[in-house]
């Protein structure tokens, strides 16, 4: 059977195609209510399915918002992903999701996607590489916003962007002054890549503030942002620290995010060691699968899916401007897994 076509419509309610193109295309210049009913009715009667780009050229919008995040696997962003859609639903617009696993050329793949989707506005979340292609996605986002897209960053800013930023460095050096405050005078350190900013952030912020009272990390380990690379991570810090259960004092290890934290207890666990009796650990994020972790990690919470529903906030609102930024606080929960004399 051929698809029906608009002039059919058009033909069936009696009106012409510009009219009915009108009221299916959900232009702003809308003919009477009896008319556009009439419209309505012939469409459903008839089976028409409106076409997507000529109602966006008559919205002047796609209602489209393009996401894209590092690993959606990754709880952080599985629930940054949870607020976009939660605010992009509330504002009646749609998110079309990308997962670059960290590939920064895939990245910008996927933003020249969306762009050629004319979404209304795209969001990157997840910490930022410098070089040569964010200097590419500049050059990639300067067309779009020409033509009215809008580009919101979840992390550091950038000069092509509005920006969600969580308070990495604050957020770590207070980490660090509870963990103290708390009796803790042995700190390692696990980090991420050394060329991500978040990574460095939340490890200057934490040594800064240990520095402050005398103290410097005993080694400091770094690791892919994920499970494994919290693993393998753990691994290395226990030879090198040559930890063995009932032996000393524990000394108090700050992984920079809790995913990796998670991989580093899996390792110790393994080697015999336990948390926090042998070893303790804090992390960074309270992602939502901490709720069922034994014991419960330190860490620091952020409101992940509040920051992605003000990241579609910002996007959405017309007087942001590339380079505007808002903050996003992270406050610290202590909770077993950094207990002394347990």
């Amino acid at each position: 059977m051929a698809a029906v076509r608009l002039s059919d419509v058009a033909a069936a309610a009696g009106v012409s195609q510009a009219t009915a193109s009108r009221v299916l295309n959900g232009s702003s210049r809308v003919p009477g209510e009896g008319v556009a009913d009439r419209v309505r009715a012939a469409a459903a009667d008839l089976g028409y399915i409106a076409n997507a780009q000529a109602q966006a050229l008559a919205r002047s919008s796609t209602g489209l918002i393009g996401l894209v995040v590092h690993d959606v696997a990754d709880p952080y962003f599985s629930s940054i992903v949870r607020g976009v859609q939660n605010e992009a639903r509330a504002a009646d617009k749609l998110v079309l999701l990308a997962s670059t696993e960290r590939d920064f050329a895939l990245e910008r793949q996927s933003v020249a996607t969306f762009i050629s989707h004319r979404a209304d506005a795209i969001i990157l979340a997840g910490s930022r590489q410098s070089g040569d292609l964010d200097r590419a996605l500049e050059q990639e986002f300067a067309a779009y916003r020409d033509n009215g897209g809008r580009v919101v960053v979840i992390g550091q800013p950038v000069p092509f962007a509005s920006a969600v930023e969580p308070e990495n460095f604050a957020a770590s050096a207070a980490l660090a002054q509870a963990l103290h405050a708390h009796g803790h005078r042995r700190f390692a350190i696990i980090g991420g890549p050394g060329n991500i900013r978040t990574s460095t952030d939340r490890r200057n912020g934490f040594v800064e503030t240990l520095c402050t009272h005398g103290l410097t990390p005993e080694i400091e380990v770094a690791g892919d942002f994920s499970r494994d690379g919290g693993y393998s991570a753990a691994r290395r810090l226990a030879a090198a620290l040559e930890l063995s259960p009932g032996h000393g004092t524990p000394p108090c290890v700050f992984a920079v995010t809790d995913v990796m934290a998670i991989g580093a207890i899996a390792a110790w666990r393994e080697l015999g060691l336990s948390v926090p009796e042998d070893v303790c650990v804090a992390g960074f994020d309270d992602i939502p699968t901490l709720r069922d972790h034994s014991p419960s990690l330190t860490t620091v919470a952020l409101s992940l899916v509040d920051i992605g529903e003000r990241a579609v906030q910002l996007a959405l609102d017309p007087q942001s401007r590339p380079g505007s930024r808002e903050w996003a606080p992270g406050t610290v929960v202590l909770r077993r897994s950094t207990a002394l004399n347990s």
